[in-house]
């Protein structure tokens, strides 16, 4: 049946109200998943020990490989659930939501054992060397062999909360995860705890995660009969065009993050031929780059149940709106911040290790990494707009473009010209070069649909 309430927010609320609702609690709970990023450089920074920060940097893009499979299943799922909804499918939305259940489930273990039975050849992939190896083993085997199915299911289960505009919920439920993640951490890592160094920061991050999980399964108990989300096992039927409709836009999205992943280890395999120091500092800029890159994507999260139900219903003024709204947003905000992190680079690296040369180090790398927000903000709301009209292949082809055709070989060349510290900047290039391609591609793709929409009207 039909929930009025629901379809209210997605067809009548004023846009900047719509987006606001959406958006400002998943920025939030991205925020606070910043935070919990950032606890861990910042606690285990506290060690002033750079065998351990690189430990926890070096093990980052396995954690960053888990969104492949909330991507899959999360963007593909809640794209699929948001459109069923545009038209009034609402089996189709409770069927979707069964099946990115699980999946995600199947592939969180899958995931997990997969990494464990191939710890050694994984950690040398990710350029753990003998001063280096135990730590980031240490935190791996919390984050991933016990945490990796917590840390998929939390998320795939927001993104489906998300879809049908119960925004707060999926962000309240994240966020309590992230807020446990930050008080735990001093407790497992620091001397006057547990004094489990970077193992207890992943061991932080597996309680948390599976305290979100709970909070999750608790919010779907006391809402059954008033919410769309199924996670009945008698309801993961797939047939053919659930699976196509949530692969056709969570695969482009799951190769998109391996495709990150990818660039991320070679961007730590470059640096790890500098030492500890270069490592530990390229991590912490990293980190502290991430605080307006979640606020980036978490607007382009937030809105994308908006995009998706009215693409579906063929609503393309209220689509448009809502675009040049959010656009109107980001843009003037991402350059401050850029201004504000090239200015401040240095005290903001110092904050998280009181070590000379790594201040100094990462007072560069930030200054490269943070000229590239403004543009990679463009960009992913741009593949926010394809994921949510389930143009999965436009997708695909930025994050082929990003990675492979351009970021790769602007590592290799930057790395060459400038040594070691022309590797920030590979970013800024990148994204200069995507931005523009993605304004032409939706100017393009909001022309079809204009015209589309008066040949109906005729």
């Amino acid at each position: 049946m039909e929930d009025k309430k629901k379809t209210q927010l997605f067809e009548e609320t004023p846009i900047p109200r719509a987006v606001m609702t959406l958006a400002i609690p998943t920025i939030l709970s991205s925020l606070v998943m910043v935070l919990y990023n950032l606890a861990d450089t910042y606690f285990v920074g506290m060690l002033n020990d750079p065998i351990q920060n690189a430990g926890v940097t070096l093990a980052a893009p396995i954690l960053l490989a888990f969104n492949a499979v909330n991507n899959l299943f999360g963007v593909g799922t809640s794209s699929m659930m948001s459109r069923a909804l545009g038209r009034k499918d609402f089996d189709t939305v409770s069927r979707s939501s069964a099946f990115g259940f699980y999946g995600c489930v199947i592939s969180g273990f899958l995931f997990s054992l997969g990494c464990t039975v191939f710890q050694g050849p994984l950690l040398a992939l990710l350029g753990a060397k003998a001063d280096t190896l135990a730590a980031t083993a240490g935190y791996m085997k919390w984050t991933v062999t016990f945490g990796a199915m917590p840390a998929i299911l939390n998320v795939v289960m927001a993104y489906m909360v998300r879809s049908e505009g119960a925004s707060l919920h999926a962000s309240v439920g994240t966020m309590t995860g992230c807020l446990l993640n930050i008080v735990l951490d001093p407790i497992f890592i620091l001397p006057w705890g547990l004094n489990m160094g970077a193992a207890g920061a992943g061991c932080a991050t597996f309680l948390s995660n599976c305290v979100a999980c709970a909070y999750f399964f608790v919010l779907l108990y006391v809402k059954r009969g008033n919410t769309y989300v199924c996670i009945r096992p008698s309801m993961f039927r797939p047939d053919r065009s659930i699976v196509l409709g949530v692969c056709g836009v969570g695969i482009p999205a799951a190769i998109q993050n391996l495709l990150n992943v990818t660039g991320m280890t070679v961007l730590n395999n470059f640096t790890s031929v500098y030492g500890a120091d270069a490592v530990a500092a390229m991590g912490i800029a990293q980190k502290v780059n991430m605080v307006p890159m979640y606020i980036s994507q978490g607007l382009s999260q937030g809105f994308m149940p908006l995009i998706s139900y009215n693409y579906a219903s063929g609503n393309t003024k209220r689509m448009k709106e809502g675009l040049v709204f959010v656009v109107k947003l980001a843009m003037p905000f991402m350059v401050m911040v850029s201004l504000g992190y090239y200015l401040f680079a240095g005290p903001l690296v110092g904050l998280f290790m009181n070590n000379q040369a790594i201040i100094d180090y990462g007072t560069k790398f930030l200054h490269g990494f943070c000229l590239g927000l403004p543009f990679l903000c463009m960009d992913f709301v741009a593949v926010g707009v394809f994921q949510a009209c389930g143009m999965g292949s436009r997708a695909l082809v930025f994050a082929i473009l990003r990675k492979i055709v351009l970021e790769l070989p602007a590592l290799y060349v930057l790395n060459r010209l400038f040594p070691l510290y022309g590797l920030s900047y590979a970013q800024f290039v990148t994204e200069v070069i995507l931005a523009f391609a993605a304004v032409i591609t939706l100017l393009r793709i909001f022309q079809r649909l204009s015209k589309r929409g008066s040949k109906l009207q005729k």
